[in-house]
């Protein structure tokens, strides 16, 4: 039996939960979660930070954990993944800007993406959520919709699946996106 491969895209600033929940998750699943960076390699970090929700009007920042990579960015061979993870936090903000990575995402539109929080940046980035519905940290909404994408306003733990394509607002999602994003990768989880 071959083992199923996941592509996560990562960058400096990821929120850390956003990265470390899904990669450990998937893991334990069974999958190959390669967990790639644009100029880095394997053994090579990146650093995280923690969201978090505490009254203000938006999310606090503050310092999270390094991250190591597993594969690296450069070798990435789009065809050997089943699907694409990609976390939220400040990362998208500027992965968005590197063609190659515009690239890599519009190469998995017709597979199952697992976007997060400030992934909708990337998502609106890439041009592949036209007429899709979409959830993404709410300050992001405007870029769905420019992007032509249809913003689902759903609470900050729920997830919404338009197709292959499972977003969701913030990390208190998990459970609910990372269980949708299973079921679009044909999996069926039973206990």
């Amino acid at each position: 039996m071959s083992v199923k491969k996941l592509l996560l895209l990562a960058g400096d600033y990821v929120e850390d939960y956003e990265i470390m929940v899904p990669y450990q998750a998937l893991s334990m699943l069974g999958y190959q979660v390669d967990a790639v960076c644009p100029g880095k390699k394997a053994g090579e970090y990146v650093l995280t930070a923690i969201h978090d929700f505490e009254g203000a009007q938006t999310y606090s920042e503050k310092p999270g954990h390094r991250f190591t990579l597993t594969a690296d960015f450069a070798a990435v061979n789009e065809a050997e993944y089943a699907g694409l993870v990609i976390p939220g936090g400040r990362a998208p903000e500027y992965l968005r800007l590197d063609p190659q990575v515009i690239a890599l995402v519009r190469a998995f539109a017709d597979r199952p993406i697992a976007a997060i929080c400030h992934a909708g940046q990337l998502l609106a980035a890439a041009r592949i959520i036209e007429g899709r519905t979409v959830s993404a940290y709410p300050a992001c909404r405007p870029e769905v919709e420019l992007a032509g994408g249809i913003y689902a306003d759903i609470a900050v733990d729920d997830s919404v699946t338009d197709g292959l394509l499972v977003t969701a607002p913030a990390w208190p999602a998990h459970p609910r996106w990372l269980a949708q994003f299973v079921a679009a990768l044909g999996a069926r989880i039973s206990i």
